[in-house]
């Protein structure tokens, strides 16, 4: 087995460990579970820590169960939160689990016969039919009101950064976590929790109502919370979060949110976000530092993710439509996007809606670009950039303006690319 606690260190991913937790990983392989809150139906790139922590877990030999909050969802994590979290349906609940566990899939194995094989689990088919008074003789008359209002999560919130205080629910989520932690130590023989360093209160919770109930010895380890170089806030961008689901951010989006990052941030995110070896990463940060014009640690890193999250066949689409702005791509490369990804790469371009039928009729390029449009403001100045090479429709030149253009041009039945001279993009879209 590999050293799992050697690899978080190098790779910077070790917060908080528990004394002892490095002996048990390398005394015998071991389960080991991280929880994951199910308040929407995609993950997004704040949880890939957390996910790649499960993945090095199991690459080193040991066995993963991914929970899913079904219980603690419905009630909400007080830790670095302001509010109390709005409580979900089952229904809605079970929706999220599925969709999670699909997206969890393309980082864990939960299908071979490894006896490491990863395991998905959900705390609400172990809650639901557990009564308050049950849950009050037998967890809560173990830990001290004394001990939960010390935990930093609760404090926070005690003393005035919230608008509304704590409310009782909220109070009784660590116990809730740590019961997780103890029936899945009882029924999976699970000895370690992790997560990030804003779980550790949590998480230590947990390591405590084993050691007063059943005694057992557990451990417990963290990864730190990831920032941006300059503080900010890690994954979030003006428009919200990244998101792993195509549906919510395209994989064009998501590649370039990794090809834009800072080198600084680069180098860090290579390690945490990767399966690539210390030796891999320490060559790329030498070739990179050597000529960072060329973002070859970006490109590796977008590289890596992208495909890691969507699959080979989108991160190339994304690279050929990340060439359409900023490189030199074919009309074919333009050809083979899908009709999300040429809308997400043409976001913030001009764009001129033109009905169907003015195409199918026959539309000289000259009306087109300097009439029905504004793309030139007349059309000597069209003819006269067209005649310098300076025009392309669907990134081929146009030769002529007037030869009536078709419909058949047409990207996706709707779209035409126009270029005015190298970095000048409008998109027609007709209807």
């Amino acid at each position: 087995m590999k050293n799992f606690v050697e690899e978080l260190k190098w790779r910077g991913m070790l917060q908080d460990i528990m004394p002892g937790t490095e002996e048990q990983l390398l005394r015998e392989p071991t389960v080991g579970y991280v929880g994951i809150d199910p308040t929407a139906d995609s993950l997004h790139i704040g949880h890939l820590c957390g996910i790649m922590i499960l993945r090095h877990f199991q690459a080193c030999g040991h066995k993963p169960l991914a929970l899913i909050g079904g219980a603690t969802g419905m009630i909400g994590d007080p830790s670095g939160k302001l509010a109390e979290r709005n409580l979900l349906e089952e229904q809605t609940l079970r929706h999220n689990q599925e969709c999670i566990k699909q997206q969890l899939s393309h980082f864990l194995d939960f299908e071979s016969d490894a006896p490491n094989k990863a395991e998905l689990v959900n705390n609400y088919d172990w809650m639901k039919n557990f009564t308050f008074l049950d849950f009050a003789r037998e967890v809560g008359k173990h830990i001290t009101v004394n001990y939960m209002m010390a935990k930093e999560s609760v404090q926070k919130r005690l003393n005035g950064e919230a608008r509304d205080g704590l409310s009782f629910t909220e109070f009784t989520y660590q116990l809730l976590q740590g019961y997780d932690f103890l029936y899945l130590n009882q029924n999976k023989n699970c000895k370690i929790q992790m997560g990030g360093s804003d779980q550790w209160g949590n998480i230590t919770t947990g390591t405590e109502l084993i050691r007063r109930t059943n005694g057992g010895e557990v451990f417990a380890l963290t990864c730190p919370l990831i920032t941006k170089a300059d503080g900010g806030k890690f994954g979030k961008t003006e428009s919200g979060n990244i998101w792993l689901s195509p549906a919510y951010t395209s994989p064009y989006k998501f590649y370039q949110f990794w090809l834009n990052v800072t080198d600084q941030d680069a180098k860090r995110y290579i390690k945490i976000f990767t399966d690539l070896t210390r030796e891999e990463i320490e060559a790329l940060i030498s070739e990179h530092d050597q000529a960072p014009h060329l973002r070859a640690l970006q490109k590796r890193l977008a590289k890596e993710v992208t495909c890691m999250v969507h699959g080979q066949q989108d991160y190339q689409n994304a690279v050929n439509a990340s060439e359409i702005l900023f490189g030199n791509a074919t009309a074919d490369a333009l050809q083979t996007l899908d009709e999300p990804t040429l809308l997400a790469v043409m976001e913030g371009v001009p764009q001129y809606k033109l009905p169907l039928s003015e195409l199918q009729e026959g539309l000289l390029p000259l009306d087109l670009l300097a009439v029905k449009t504004s793309i030139f403001p007349s059309k000597g100045e069209a003819r006269k950039t067209m005649q310098q090479g300076g025009v392309s429709i669907n990134k081929q030149r146009l030769n002529s303006m007037d030869e009536p253009l078709k419909a058949d041009l047409l990207l996706q039945g709707k779209y035409l690319l126009v270029q005015r001279g190298k970095k000048n993009y409008s998109l027609l879209i007709f209807e």
